[in-house]
Parts: C-alpha cells; structure tokens; sequence
C-alpha cells in the first residue's frame, strides 16, 4: 500500500513541476539587468521627482498594456516584470508619494519609514536578493544588522530577561542553548520542524501556478499534505507545535516572538507561516542603504523606461467594467471628477478587502466566486507606531543596528488577549508589546543626509474599533480628544525607551504617533492593518491557497501583493511574482533560480 501511494505521489510530483515549468511567455529574467553602482541621490527634492509625480490625465502613457492599482512593492513588482519585457504600465497611488509602505516622511528634519524596519534572506545570488537586484537593475544595496539582530526581552523592569537572537542556521541554536541549558532537545525539534515547514513553502506558489484542477484534486483528496510539510502543518497554530515541545515559559516566548511580524498571536497564528518567518531571517537580516524609500526610486525608472508611468495623488475610485463584466480600466478622481483610463488589464495591490468590496459595483461583488474568496479572508490587527527623532548622533546616544521585541512578561496569549479586550484608555496605558528600532542606526548613509540626528521606531497593534470614531476627521486636524489618547500612548512607552536607550533621555526633539486610522489613511488599509488579511491558520490551508491565485472571477482583472501570498516585502514580492508568472505564462522563479545560478557560477569562474 505505502509503495504505491508512494509513487502516485512521485508521479503527481513529476506533474506538478511539469505544469509549473510553463514557459511559452517572455523571460524578465533572461539577462542580468544589473549596472554599475550610480552615485547615491541623497538630495530629497531630486528623490521627489521620481517619487511624487501627480496625476494628469496629460501625463498617462497612450496605448496602455496594463494599469496597476497601488504602488506598494507587490504592485510596482509586477509592473516592472512586466516593462522588463517591453509593457508599457501605469501605476496609480493613492497617497502624494509611490511606495506603499516602503515610502517615509519627513517631519522636523528627520525621516522614518513606516514599514520596512528589516528584511532577510539576501545573501548574495539567493533568490530573493537576484530578483531584488533585478528589478532595480542592481542600483539598490543593502546593509546588514548587527548579530544579534534581535533581543527578545521580557518581564517587568525589577525581573527582566533578555535573550539575544543571532543569525546562522547553526549559531541560532547554539546561542539559544546557551540560554535554556536542558532544553536543548525541544530547541533541536523545533529547528527541525521549521526548516521541514518554511523550506517547503514553494509549493504554495506551485499550487497557485498549475491548473485548478490539478490543484484541487492535490488539496482535495489529502495528497499535497503528503507532499508539503507546509501545508501538514499550516493549520497547525503555533502555540499547539511550541507548547508541545517545551515546558519552559520564557522559551514558549522566545521560539513564538516574531509573530508581531505578521499580527497573530501564537494560538491563531500558522506554524507554517511562522517557519517561513524564521527561515527568512536565519541567514541574517538587512536594511536599505538611504532609507526604504530607495526602494520605489529605483524600480520607477525601469518602468518609465518601457513608456509607463507612476502616478500619485490618484485615487482609483473603481474599476470599469464593459457589458460583459469584464474589466477594461478604472476611474480616478481628479478633484469632483471622474477621468477614465483604459487598458486591456488591470491588476490591484489594493488588497482584497479594496478591490472586491470598494472597487467593483454592488452586483458585480455579489457574485458567488467573489463572496466565496471574502468569506475566506478576515481583516488582520490594527497596527501602531510611534516615531521619535532625537538631537544626536547614534554614538551619542548609543544606537544600535538591531531590534528590541520587549514582552512584559511570557504569557504571551493572555497578554495580547487580555489587551485587545481592555478599555480603550487603560490599553493605551499598557501596551503589553512593543518593537523598537533606530532605522537612524541602520542606515549607513544617515550621518552624511541628517547630521548629528537620530530617529526610533516603535511598532505594536490595537483594535480599529478603539479610533474609530475619529477615522472621518481630518487627517491633520482630529479631534483634541484623539490627540490627548496619542498622547497618553506615546507618554506611556518612553519609560521603556529610556530603559533600552538610556542616553536617550531628554534628548527627543519630536514625536508622534500613528493609530489604525492613520494607516487607513494613508496606505489605504480597510482597518487600519499593517499586514493585509489575517495570517492565522486558516490562511496557510490548502484549501485557502487554491482559492486565492491572481487570477480573480472579473476577467482581465489580477491580484498581486502581499493579501495574495504573505506579508511583508517579500511576501509581496512574492504576490508579484505569482502574479507575474500567470499574465506571462511561465514559471518566473524557475526563471530566477536560473540566473541566479548562472551568476554564481560566473563569479565563482572569475575567481
């Protein structure tokens, strides 16, 4: 019996890759696109030609191939795949800068991202760093953190613990030992089942590539669990696989920390996803040289180049559809006025929240495939943030290029539990979680652009139910009553800034804070999420993979970004990749691995 079921899964392996090799469409990654390093623009206002070209209806491209719906990374991913094999695309931005949450923002001086705080697995010719490479044709660097790169610290000041989180697939547990001496069996299966998990995350593309037919009869009869620890284990939460491998609550705590990546707690969240988070950031982590914003700045021209185009300030207010429900372009209000642009596809990064329940018309939404695909997604956690901008150096005040993940104590569920369901008031007052980092200290750039300045980032979560109230204010002018709330919440994490950066003190020349309704506003979240839809366990099963693929029930019209594969920039980049694939009919990351094999190869020759 188990022979036989053993090759009709070496037979269905065979097809799958067979059906995911599909390569008839033209090849993004055919060449290495990369150029000399060009000197780095530092000036703002030369950065703000390219990043914040507002809409006219006289600066749209004629003869459109595609029109994306957002430029987060996943849409303006997509639209450089496609210019790079000669499509002429138009990216439209809400907000009065390209990026998603990729951009920053100044403020007295100084600068902060909002959303790219460190990113993993970008190592020389991984995949990850060759597609990064290529869709900024090598002009966009990055710069390592520090090892540790991440402290976990719990428990209240009189009794607080901190544990050092390295990089390095050996050193990771053999500094985690040196912690909990006796557990090194629970941190060795622990090791084990990540890697079995996170490593086979590509059969999540797999899945969203081949025929849905294949795909469903793989879900449907239980064979892909056969074939994908992945998907074994992505219903799985992740306090289930930690709790059952260790007593130790403190070690609970630290093998769960870095769900606040992705917003569930450990006993709704998927260990799937979590593995894949840990595998990220194993090999080490990274951060833009000269901020988040070089991101967008090197990927627009590339896309200008092909004759498209990226404009802000645009808000797309729906899609247009002909007799036949097919999607043939969108509406931008310009002002009180409709402008409408066609193009023969339409692809959104708005999310699926947006696209489905904002974009389309009210019959259309109604349709059952439709409803199908939202009755599966559930909105994430609101996200929080709180920026500080300092008179100092990072020597003066003793920065550093690594991340704090402060826990009041180990109980990490209750915790956050206990929290989303507090008073509004008194949840302000006692944040159980924050993440804090200098963006200032990571940037080896930031001294020659911001002298004798400094800035950190605070991130956490809350209910959008608790802002709600002021969401139709004036973004820039809310309610006295709101402001006094940002001010009890930014009042009650300075202690705890002092106490991880002591020289800090006094030293804070501006702050401010961002609720859910600000990112609402801003990068166009429903609820005021930072992460898309929910990452819990039910969106890492099969069945939620097979659902959600680019190709959406309004012909013409695709999704990308991160609500189609994960959170986080390259979660998304990897929705624009999937995405990608589908409109070119080929396997891109095949494509990837190739040329990246191809210049490890030749570097290594060189040598």
């Amino acid at each position: 019996m188990w022979l036989a079921l053993g090759l009709v899964c070496v037979v269905l392996l065979v097809l799958l890759l067979k059906y995911a090799i599909g390569s008839s469409g033209p090849n993004p990654f055919q060449f290495d696109s990369r150029e000399p390093l060009k000197p780095m623009v530092l000036e703002k206002k030369e950065k703000n030609k390219v990043l914040k070209q507002g809409f006219l209806a006289s600066r749209v491209p004629q003869n459109l191939d595609a029109i994306v719906v957002g430029s987060g990374i996943g849409g303006l991913g997509i639209a450089v795949l496609l210019a790079k094999v000669g499509k002429k695309v138009l990216v439209l931005e809400q907000h009065d800068r390209a990026g998603g949450c990729c951009h920053t923002f100044s403020e007295k001086g100084f600068e902060f991202d909002v959303g790219i705080h460190y990113i993993g697995d970008l190592l020389e010719h991984r995949p990850l760093r060759c597609i990064s490479d290529q869709l900024t044709n090598g002009q966009l660097q990055w710069e390592p953190l520090d090892n540790p790169f991440d402290e976990v610290v719990l428990g209240p000041p009189e009794n607080r613990r901190f544990y050092p989180i390295y990089s390095g697939k050996n050193r990771f547990p053999q500094e985690l030992k040196k912690c909990f001496p006796g557990e090194e069996k629970a941190i060795d299966e622990f090791m084990r089942l990540v890697k079995k998990c996170g490593y086979n995350v590509w059969m999540m593309a797999v899945l969203k590539l081949i025929p849905a037919p294949v795909a469903k009869f793989l879900v449907y009869t239980g064979l892909i669990n056969l074939l994908s620890y992945f998907f074994r284990y992505g219903p799985r939460s992740l306090a289930e696989v930690v709790n059952g491998l260790t007593q130790n609550k403190d070690l609970r705590a630290v093998l769960c920390y870095i769900f606040g990546t992705y917003g569930n707690i450990p006993k709704e969240a998927s260990f799937s996803m979590h593995s894949l988070l840990f595998c990220h950031y194993m090999p080490g982590a990274w951060y833009p040289k000269g901020g988040a914003s070089e991101i967008a700045y090197h990927m627009i021209p590339i896309i200008e180049k092909a004759g498209g185009a990226v404009l802000v300030r645009a808000p797309v207010n729906r899609i247009l559809l002909n007799d036949a429900n097919e999607a043939i372009g969108v509406s931008v209000m310009k002002g009180n006025e409709e402008v409408h642009l066609h193009a023969p596809m339409i692809i959104s990064d708005a999310g699926i929240f947006n696209t489905y329940q904002k974009l389309l018309p009210k019959e259309v939404q109604t349709k059952p495939a439709i409803q199908k695909q939202l009755s599966m997604v559930k909105h994430g956690e609101g996200g929080l943030s709180i920026f500080l901008g300092l008179d100092g150096s990072k020597e003066e005040l003793g920065l550093e290029a690594k991340n704090y993940w402060i826990f009041s104590e180990n109980n990490v569920d209750e915790l956050m539990e206990g929290y989303m369901k507090k008073d509004r008031d008194e949840g302000m007052r006692n944040v159980p979680l924050i993440f804090i980092a200098s963006p200032s200290a990571k940037d080896p750039t930031w001294e020659q652009r911001m002298p004798g300045k400094s800035t950190l980032s605070l991130v956490s979560f809350a209910p959008y139910s608790w802002f709600e109230q002021w969401k139709d204010d004036k973004v820039t002018n809310r309610a006295a009553d709101y402001k006094e709330l940002k001010e009890t919440l930014m009042n009650s994490i300075l202690e705890l800034v002092y106490q991880m950066y002591p020289k800090t003190k006094d030293r804070i020349e501006y702050m401010d804070a961002g609720t859910p309704i600000t990112n609402q506003h801003y990068i166009a979240a429903p609820k005021g999420e930072i992460y898309g839809v929910d990452h819990g366990t039910a969106r890492f099963s099969a069945e939620f993979c097979i659902s959600m693929r680019p190709q959406t029930p309004i012909k013409n019209l695709f999704l990308t970004g991160q609500d189609l594969f994960s959170c986080g920039y390259a979660g998304a980049l990897a929705g624009a990749m999937i995405c990608g694939s589908v409109i070119l009919n080929r396997n891109l990351y095949l494509d990837v691995m190739s040329l990246s094999r191809k210049l490890r190869y030749t570097k290594k020759k060189a040598q």
